[in-house]
């Protein structure tokens, strides 16, 4: 399966390593919202960002018609 990662800090990194020793592709490694020439056409998005930018990439994703897996936490927190 081609993979494309949106956000690569620390689970981002471990799902690559996993992913990567199973055989999938990681065909994207993003920081940054993805988009239609920085996903390399992937099956899938796996999405581990941060709250403040979660929505817009899962938006973005879907937008350019590809699945998309959200792990990003910290929805409903507030901050101090």
């Amino acid at each position: 399966m081609k993979i494309a990662l949106v956000g690569y800090g620390k689970m981002g990194k471990i799902i690559d390593e996993i992913a990567t020793k199973r055989g999938h592709e990681i065909v994207a490694r993003l920081k940054e919202t993805p988009t239609a020439e920085n996903l390399n056409n992937p099956d899938v998005v796996i999405e581990f960002s941060l709250p403040e930018v979660a929505y817009e990439n899962i938006k973005a994703c879907l937008e350019n018609k590809v699945p998309v897996i959200c792990g990003t936490t910290g929805w409903l927190e507030k901050k101090s």
